[in-house]
């Protein structure tokens, strides 16, 4: 079994937030992978709902904000649905998944947590009139 460090990172690699979770398979797929960090981080703010999500991808109807999304009413997550959602943002360069040093381009790709334990994800921002 493997420990892994999940990491958001800004595009300059600044470290913004992690959390660390332990017991995974020593290899994993990177869509199972990007699953598991959503299942994980909706737990926690399921488990303490507030006025902010700090996640991956915007739940819907919360208002983007500054390194999370605001939820307005307190209510629960359905991790599933924000699964969907992370993997179609996968697939439109919504965010970086790296492993390592190396940038992971399919959601197929299986990769080896022994060998690199820390998974960072960078957002990346649409730019204005571009």
């Amino acid at each position: 079994m493997a420990t892994v460090v999940f990491r958001d990172e800004t595009a300059t690699g600044k470290p913004i937030e992690e959390f660390t979770l332990p017991d995974l398979p020593e290899s994993i797929s990177a869509r199972e992978l990007v699953r598991l960090r959503v299942r994980e981080e909706v737990a926690r703010y399921n488990a303490a709902p507030s006025e902010r999500f700090n996640g991956l991808v915007r739940p819907a109807d919360a208002e983007v904000e500054l390194n999370g999304y605001r939820m307005g009413a307190k209510r629960r997550i359905d991790w599933e649905r924000q699964a969907d959602t992370a993997e179609r943002a996968f697939q439109r360069n919504g965010f970086l998944l790296l492993v390592g040093e190396r940038q992971i381009d399919d959601l197929s790709e299986v990769i080896d947590l022994t060998v690199d334990p820390v998974v960072s994800f960078i957002k990346l921002v649409p730019l204005v009139g571009g």
